[in-house]
């Protein structure tokens, strides 16, 4: 089979095998399914989970490497801000036992 399939959102990234969104520049880093209805699941949950998700699935042509042949975005990938994560935590105020002040 020389055809795969992949999703691509609304500003032309595509989904990554590290289940985050890539620009495409380098297309060993998106997921490709060899069945159209495997891509319409995975398309269908990531839209579930984001509702302003606009995404389509593409058939792509394998290169000779066994890459998607695709076209790379021209929009920048947007680095969404780390959630509470990336605070730092509370326990520090914890530290101190109670009662004594």
């Amino acid at each position: 089979m020389t055809d795969v399939f992949v999703v691509r959102n609304q500003l032309g990234h595509y989904w990554g095998k590290a289940k985050t969104w890539v620009d495409g520049s380098s297309p060993k880093a998106v997921l490709r399914t060899k069945h159209q209805d495997e891509a319409v699941n995975i398309l269908f949950e990531l839209s579930s989970r984001d509702i302003e998700l606009r995404g389509e699935v593409i058939q792509a042509e394998l290169s000779e490497r066994g890459e998607p042949v695709i076209e790379p975005s021209q929009i920048p990938l947007l680095h969404e801000p780390e959630s509470d994560e990336s605070e730092p935590e509370e326990p520090e105020a914890e530290a101190e036992p109670p009662g004594n002040t």
